[in-house]
């Protein structure tokens, strides 16, 4: 039992103890979490994504993820954006998805608010609310990594005051995670990228 500090994996590397409990995780760990992503589309997948999960285990979105690409048109924003009713009953039947009407419905709508936004305007508004690394100490154990931060509530805010939806301040602190805005790799994790 991990007492939140980062563990070695099975390769003797140190890595956040969440990271260890599959082995998708630890691909996910290694290879995403954590590095910058940018571009509409990408950020759009992965906004609704973490919506997908409220509530949910990450590991059970990240299993169904080619899923979610297959039934999302590659989360694609034009695309989606053009979904019809049709669609959504489409979407409510894939079992490779999770067929939440209330998470499906946002990611549609979430669309169509984005389909009229210029190119660059998602990746320039998500980033303007990356803090700046050098106010940001290193975590040592899990206990150190927050849920919500000002910065997820400005963009939460941000985000809901375009007409965004299922965008609260936790799934955006988890968007920032995962998307490199900030750095919640522990101290001593390999992964961890700033100092």
């Amino acid at each position: 039992m991990s007492d939140g500090t980062a563990i070695p994996g099975p390769d003797g590397a140190l890595r956040c103890p969440w990271a260890l409990s599959t082995e998708d995780y630890v691909t996910y760990h290694d290879e995403e979490w954590g590095r910058p992503v940018h571009g509409d589309d990408a950020l759009f997948e992965r906004l609704s994504l973490e919506a997908f999960q409220s509530g949910l285990s990450w590991i059970t979105i990240l299993r169904r993820r080619p899923g979610f690409r297959a039934a999302f048109a590659g989360f694609r924003i034009a695309e989606v954006a053009a979904f019809t009713d049709a669609d959504r009953e489409r979407l409510l039947a894939d079992a490779g998805i999770i067929r939440n009407r209330a998470k499906i419905d946002a990611t549609m709508a979430n669309a169509k608010v984005l389909a009229g936004w210029a190119p660059g305007d998602l990746d320039t508004l998500i980033w303007s609310h990356a803090p700046d690394p050098a106010t940001r100490p290193a975590p040592s154990t899990l206990a150190d990594v927050p849920a919500v931060t000002p910065e997820s509530t400005a963009l939460s805010k941000s985000l809901k005051s375009q007409g965004l939806r299922f965008v609260g301040p936790t799934t955006a602190y988890a968007l920032m995670q995962a998307c490199g805005l900030v750095d919640d790799h522990l101290k001593a994790c390999a992964s961890r990228t700033t100092p």
